[in-house]
């Protein structure tokens, strides 16, 4: 299944009741935008639709800058401000909307099946609403398909419900491919790679490597315990908890399978800027 959503254009058709929502996956722009803006969704009428109901679509919510998708588990509304703050866009995956409105913040769009959303009469006269009532995908995964953006961050993902968790880590190996993610929570970061990636780490600060599927990895530099030659995978060996050294990191996998690069919160903008 997952190979086949790595193709540059895959159609899906999901089938809830007697309506039908379509749903059309086009392979992301890679370029990044310099300085994050705080722009309005831009509407780009030649992008592929989003049918949200029978009979009716809406162009995907394309941003110039960074975007943050806030879901219904933990977040950390002081998170959130800095968030908007530095001109990252907001997006509600269903109830997350109201998380972000109990941090002062309204959120350029609110998407899902809002069946966890309060008042959605009251959010559709304040900003975009996207009813998606498909019940093949998770909220989290109708805010990706529905939305494009340079980077993107995910909060609320994890923590509470151990399900809404492995859900969000299996939508994350999904997009990673066409898709620059990071998951946030109250700890970590946790950015979904594809490929080698370079960066600076201080010594015996926390790195962990995290396979998503079975990888193996060419070499490693930088690293107290180096990957030269190992395959990691769930339910297998791991890289939890390896430590920098002290100065620039490389890893190297040798094929283009997603894994995660976890480091410590305070390094998120580092992640976000990386690339």
């Amino acid at each position: 299944m997952v190979g086949a959503l790595r193709g540059a254009l895959a159609i899906s058709n999901f089938l809830r009741q007697h309506d039908l929502v379509q749903v059309q996956w086009v392979t992301l722009s890679s370029g990044r935008s310099g300085t994050p803006q705080r722009d309005e969704p831009t509407f780009n009428e030649r992008s592929v639709t989003v049918q949200v109901r029978s009979g009716a679509t809406a162009p995907i919510l394309r941003f110039d800058g960074p975007l943050a998708i806030v879901g219904g588990g933990a977040v950390d509304a002081g998170m959130l401000q800095e968030l908007a703050g530095r001109g990252v866009a907001l997006v509600g995956a269903d109830g997350g909307a109201d998380t972000i409105a109990a941090a002062g913040l309204m959120p350029a769009a609110v998407v899902g099946d809002l069946d966890s959303l309060a008042d959605r009469a009251a959010w559709e006269q304040r900003t975009v609403v996207r009813h998606i009532p498909e019940q093949i995908t998770t909220d989290f995964q109708k805010a990706l398909y529905s939305t494009a953006a340079p980077v993107t961050l995910a909060l609320g993902m994890t923590g509470k419900r151990l399900d809404h968790t492995l859900a969000a880590l299996s939508a994350v190996l999904e997009y990673a491919p066409r898709r620059r993610l990071l998951l946030v929570d109250e700890v970590d970061v946790a950015l979904a790679v594809v490929g080698p990636i370079r960066f600076g780490a201080a010594s015996r600060e926390r790195v962990s490597i995290h396979p998503l599927e079975p990888i193996g990895f060419s070499g490693s530099t930088g690293l107290l315990y180096p990957l030269d030659g190992l395959h990691l995978r769930p339910g297998g060996l791991l890289g939890t908890s390896n430590e920098g050294l002290g100065g620039p990191v490389e890893i190297i996998p040798a094929e283009p399978v997603p894994w995660l690069l976890i480091l410590a919160r305070e390094r998120l903008w580092d992640l976000v800027a990386a690339g």
